[in-house]
């Protein structure tokens, strides 16, 4: 007989996997809905303080459908599901280079070496799953850019592997609309219009793109949810929500503002990951903040929509 194993000990200074806070473990032990909402756009997407009013916003707004939020982020190396109105606004005024935007490959990165960091849509939806949190709000996910069909968000690849449903104005219609449908079609991701039988173009309210279903009610997209769930599907889903219509761009001046804002980018020598913000900022410029307002528009009934599905889910 050989000698006894050892135990190994289990060194305390390494990071746990995720930090949750009280009321979301409370809420998930007991089969509360829970709304995942994501950290870039306090970071890199809205400018301070709108970005802190949004995000707090966003928050009411789940509670408002008797859901509870969980704003995602990294806090010094540790990835916090429900961080504090405290975290937002802390996070709101560091500069953005200062904060790692973390999508899957950025993780491992931020944990180890104990950075902030914002999650992205995929960085989000990974955590979420990670949490048991089946619902995700957000504003719009990302694609395939404009004239670089190869340059492609890890959103669609996270779509394909993880089964979080998000909640958003479809994509950021400063991308590739009918390339970033086909790339989600490819990762056998469903879409269903909320309420609408096109995709949303984020500060539009329609395009002439088809979706997989349309939806009348949280019900109803909790059905699919729960039937997706039951057949073990390991695939997300987008639950697209047109912009609130007080709010809605008309499509041919967005699409004026997003083309010129995109030749900016060009001509500035701007892309990859920088080339969002970019444009974004670009194009609230050029609409005189018309798409900045549709943004926080579309943001918070998202999450006032995720909330109610979430609720839904939760009661079967």
């Amino acid at each position: 007989m050989g000698p006894p194993a050892r135990t190994q000990k289990k060194d305390t200074h390494m990071p746990q996997p995720l930090t949750i806070n009280d009321e979301v473990t409370a809420a998930l032990k007991n089969g509360r809905p829970v709304v995942a909402l994501e950290s870039t756009l306090i970071t890199h997407g809205l400018p301070y303080p709108t970005n802190v009013e949004t995000a707090l916003a966003m928050e009411a707004a789940v509670r408002d459908a008797t859901a509870v939020p969980a704003t995602i982020a990294i806090l010094r190396g540790a990835i916090t599901v429900g961080i504090t109105a405290e975290d937002i606004r802390g996070l709101a005024q560091m500069p953005a280079e200062t904060v790692r935007k973390c999508s899957r490959r950025d993780l491992a990165i931020a944990t180890a070496l104990g950075q902030d960091g914002a999650t992205t849509v995929a960085g989000t939806m990974i955590v979420a799953n990670m949490a048991g949190i089946k619902v995700f709000a957000t504003g719009g996910i990302g694609g395939v850019h404009r004239g670089q069909p190869h340059d492609v968000s890890a959103d669609l690849t996270e779509f394909g592997r993880t089964p979080v449903t998000v909640v958003s104005s479809g994509a950021k219609s400063i991308l590739d609309l009918p390339l970033t449908l086909e790339v989600l079609e490819t990762n056998g991701v469903p879409i269903l219009g909320y309420q609408t039988d096109v995709l949303p173009a984020f500060y539009s309210a329609r395009t002439d793109l088809p979706i997989d279903q349309r939806v009348e009610s949280a019900k109803e997209a909790a059905a699919i949810i729960q039937a997706a769930e039951e057949l073990g599907a390991q695939n997300g889903m987008l639950v697209a929500v047109p912009v609130p219509a007080d709010k809605a761009l008309d499509l041919e001046r967005a699409e004026a503002a997003i083309a010129q804002a995109t030749r900016d980018a060009e001509e500035s020598g701007i892309g990859g990951k920088d080339i969002t913000p970019f444009v974004l900022s670009r194009v609230s410029e050029l609409t005189s903040g018309a798409s900045m307002a549709a943004n926080i528009a579309l943001l918070i009934n998202n999450a006032r929509v995720a909330g109610e599905i979430a609720l839904a889910v939760s009661r079967g």
